[in-house]
This record gives structure tokens, sequence and C-alpha cells, in this order.
């Protein structure tokens, strides 16, 4: 039992400051995007999502060059092209596109002058990595409040706005006649996805932070049409990509004799991605009762539409 112990914890690994924080920043980042991630699948704005990573990337290395932490400029510039993105995107769905690739250029040239900026300009090193890639080992303990804070208010939006946000997924037009805000309850889910993908781009890097965002979210929607259920199960996948590629992450500075670590945002997308294709097995589609894969999503949402239309 020792033996299976050691091999699967290097020495130190439940004692090291650094990997306490990253375990109590990523769960939480991977709680967050869970959520949130589920609503974006559903609401068919993966590119959003994308979009505000780049956005987030601009923050974080603007807030990097200004000597602030990356943490601020990812969640504020985020918040600030989620609320461009509402604003000037209309409800077609072509506008919605319009208007999000529009934030997305200005966003990935205002990061190639940014990170130019720290570069050649300071002594930092390490920016590029630690903006696009993440850096969840180097993240300092007092940013962990802030990270729950925000994470807190994200969970706290998404609770607020729960049941007309999924009225609104499923028929925008049934919740218009019901007389829900739908342009509110969407710029109050995009400013919630603002915060998730920004505190997402702070474990696992902007340009990847949209890994946690969709790939939990569409592996638990891919294997159940409940809505609460594949809430849980998204956290969960997560939650478990998360921990397990840091502990991976730890445990490869010992895999050789240059002692040179992999980087856990590698680990975390790629546990990620490979639950997505085992959910997509047909044991398990068979399990889950239903043989539509990734048009579960789909099939769950056209089957409340027609719950709330009889």
């Amino acid at each position: 039992m020792h033996e299976i112990y050691s091999a699967i914890f290097e020495p130190g690994f439940f004692g090291s400051s650094q990997v306490h924080v990253a375990a109590t920043v990523g769960g939480l980042v991977a709680i967050v995007s869970a959520v949130t991630g589920v609503f974006t699948v559903m609401r068919g704005q993966s590119f959003g999502g994308h979009a505000l990573g780049d956005v987030s990337a601009a923050g974080g290395s603007g807030a990097l060059l200004l000597g602030l932490s990356p943490v601020v400029g990812f969640v504020g510039l985020g918040i600030v092209g989620a609320g461009v993105m509402d604003l000037i995107g209309v409800r077609r769905l072509r506008g919605r596109d319009l208007a999000t690739g529009i934030v997305l250029g200005t966003a990935i040239g205002l990061s190639a002058l940014f990170l130019y900026l720290t570069t050649t300009q300071s002594a930092t090193t390490g920016a590029v990595q630690q903006i696009l890639f993440g850096s969840i080992f180097t993240t300092p303990a007092g940013t962990v409040p802030l990270a729950i804070v925000l994470g807190a208010v994200a969970l706290a939006v998404v609770a607020v706005v729960g049941r007309p946000l999924l009225l609104t997924t499923v028929s925008p037009d049934i919740a218009a006649a019901r007389g829900v805000p739908v342009r509110l309850v969407g710029l109050a889910y995009m400013l919630a996805l603002a915060v998730s993908v920004g505190l997402s781009s702070l474990a696992i890097g902007a340009i990847l932070s949209t890994a946690l965002l969709i790939g939990p979210a569409a592996t638990a929607l891919r294997v159940t049409k409940r809505v609460t259920t594949a809430l849980v199960l998204s956290c969960l996948f997560g939650v478990a990509a998360t921990w397990i590629g840091i502990l991976l992450a730890y445990d490869s500075y010992y895999w050789g004799t240059s002692h040179e670590g992999l980087p856990v945002s590698f680990f975390i997308v790629a546990l990620v991605f490979l639950g997505y294709l085992a959910s997509g097995l047909p044991a398990v589609r068979a399990a889950s009762g239903h043989r539509d894969g990734p048009g579960s999503a789909q099939a769950g949402l056209a089957a409340k539409r027609e719950e709330l239309a009889a």
C-alpha cells in the first residue's frame, strides 16, 4: 500500500503551500466555469466564451504592465468586453457573432501590444507563459480571497437569474411573452461568463480558458438531458480534471533527471479532452439512456420547448 501511495503522490505534495493554493484556486475556477459553461453550451455561445478569453489576455497583460495582479485585468477587462459584446450585438445570431468577432480582433491586438511592452520595458520574466498559458503554481496566496469573492459573485448571479436564464436559453420568444427581461438576463449571464473566463485564465491561461468552460459542460450534456444533473456532473468533471492535472504536473518534476515539471495547463486540458472523448463511448451513451451523443443538449432543449409550449 505504501508503495502505491508513493508512486501516486511524490514527496511533499500534501505539504506544499503552492499545491494548497493551486488546488483551492483550481477547484473554485473549475466549479464556476462548469456552472456557466453548461448555459454557454446550451445557448451556443462557445465562440463568445473564446472571445472573452482573448479579452482576458489583453486585460491580464495590461495589468501586468501596470504592476497589478493579472486577475484584476483578467476579470476587469473581461467584464468590459462582455458589456461591449452585449451592447453592439443584436438578438439575431449573425449580429451576435459579428459583435463577438469585433471584440475578439481588438483584444488580440491589445494583447500583442501589452505583452510587447511588458517584455521590452520591464524585467518581468515569463509574462507570455503566465498570461497565455497559465501558471497556477505561482499564484500568490493573497490572490485566493479575491478569487473566492469573484467566484461567489459569478455563482450568485447565475443562481439569481437561473430560472429566467434557462427559459431564455430554451425559447427567447416564450420568455419574452411571459414578461421575462430577456436582454437584462442575457447581460447578467454575460457578466457571469466574463468573471468565469477571467478566473479560468488565472488557472490555465487565457488561450486555454475555454477548455474548462466548455469541456466539462459539453461532456456532462453529452451524457444527460437534465440540466440539474448536467450542472452537478460538469462540476465533478471540472474539479477532477483540475485536481488530477495539478497532481500530474507536480509529479512530472520527478519523472526525469532534468527535474523540469510539465505545465499544469497541459494536463488539465488533456484530461478535459479525454473525458469528452470517453463520454461518447457506446457503453457510456447506452448507460445514460440516449443515443444522440453530442446532440443531447439540443434534444434536451427541444423537450423543454415542447414542455413550455404545452
